[in-house]
């Protein structure tokens, strides 16, 4: 299906800061910008997720393939092409593209209408910038036939830079998010008690993140003396350390945090490593606030680190997120994700999301960890999903 919007006034529905990408286009050097990726055409076209395809994307013998074009400085020449089963939701809701075709079915069909856009507009696209690690092999080579002169450049940390600072409706967003995880997490934990396999938990987990909105996205989950963090059957058993870590999504915005629980009272010593780990947390939550140089996060909490004597058993980590892990601000070259520590040696910005974690793999006390979401203030910070940081009693709702 076809739909056109009217050309005036473009700019004041696109549901983005398009003078900031069109900026950021312009010191790339980028003519023309073509995204894919689920989450940046959620974020590009103001919270869109194809219904039929949000969890899988194969269909037949090809798959789903949502492509945004966007030419530098010229919304008005924007267009979106999209799969025959999105006709049902731009019905409802109109996009913000004056086109907008959604009459595909695989991924050559969708990239033949984009490569015939960019032709019908007569934009010379000299530099164009793709998600690379998004877009599929059929459709980069049509895109490449279709333009043997441009220069093909990634697109994906500049679409990173465009999402750093969250509006507060999307803040909003990511709240429900990590309050809801905590809820969950608060609940499976009161409800299972000895004998509960870390399947039963991760599954329990599942469920009551759905029940309250969420999309479940992972359950990392430890449980005894093991570092294993995978749902198996393993048993949950008395005395036993529990760590849970999960992410929930909230249309398309992640929270994530993690906290631990036991079967029966915590001895002195688990009192005493949870601590330590909840010192390091707010040591690192300090120096946090909108004009702080990003490095100082990782100088306040491995500094603290530092000064445990189990602190070669310690882990401290702190990155973005938002619609997906690990995004603006990268904060460190060690971490597991790899990138660059760019925002270290930059002021963070208000309406930036960190997420804060320390772990500590005992060697035989368990999997300790504790993860927050953190949301940079001019005035300082603010703490999503806060609460149940101590010791959670597993099984206190059962028997």
């Amino acid at each position: 299906m076809l739909t056109k919007a009217k050309p005036s006034d473009i700019r004041s529905t696109i549901p983005f800061d398009s003078d900031l990408l069109d900026r950021l286009m312009d010191e790339a050097g980028i003519d023309v910008l073509i995204v894919n990726s689920k989450h940046n055409i959620q974020y590009l076209l103001g919270g869109h997720r194809s219904f039929f395809f949000d969890y899988m994307d194969a269909m037949a013998l090809s798959r789903y393939l949502p492509v945004l074009v966007y030419p530098k400085d010229e919304p008005e020449k924007a267009g979106y092409f999209g799969h025959r089963l999105e006709t049902h939701q731009t019905e409802i809701k109109p996009f913000w593209t004056p086109v907008c075709i959604t009459n595909n079915s695989t991924t050559t069909d969708t990239m033949a209408k984009a490569v015939d856009h960019l032709r019908k507009i007569g934009v010379k696209a000299r530099r164009i910038a793709v998600e690379y690690g998004f877009l599929p092999v059929d459709a980069a080579v049509a895109l490449r036939a279709a333009n043997p002169d441009a220069e093909m450049v990634d697109a994906v940390f500049m679409m990173e830079r465009l999402r750093a600072r969250k509006t507060p409706e999307e803040l909003e967003k990511l709240r429900i998010a990590s309050d809801l995880v905590l809820e969950s997490m608060q609940a499976v934990i009161a409800n299972h008690g000895p004998g509960t396999t870390k399947q039963e938990l991760n599954d329990a987990l599942k469920r009551e993140e759905v029940n309250r909105g969420l999309t479940f996205e992972y359950c990392l989950i430890a449980a005894g003396a093991s570092h294993n963090r995978a749902p198996s059957p393993q048993r949950w058993e008395k005395g036993d350390v529990l760590s849970i870590d999960s992410g929930g999504n909230y249309h398309g915005y992640i929270g994530d945090i993690a906290r631990m629980a036991l079967l029966g009272e915590p001895d002195a010593e688990l009192e005493d490593l949870l601590g330590e780990i909840e010192d390091i947390q707010r040591a690192a939550f300090k120096p946090i606030k909108a004009g702080v140089m990003g490095g100082e996060i990782y100088a306040a909490g491995e500094g603290r680190m530092r000064r445990s004597k189990l602190h070669n058993h310690m882990e401290f980590l702190a990155h973005g997120m938002g619609l997906v892990s690990h995004e603006i601000p990268h904060l460190t070259r060690r971490g597991p994700s790899p990138y660059g520590d760019e925002d270290a040696h930059k002021p963070l910005e208000a309406g930036y999301v960190i997420s804060v974690e320390t772990t500590l793999k005992h060697p035989s006390r368990g999997f300790i960890k504790l993860e927050d979401t953190v949301i940079v203030t001019d005035a300082g910070h603010d703490i999503y999903g806060e609460g149940a940081r101590g010791w959670n009693r597993g099984g206190t709702a059962v028997g």
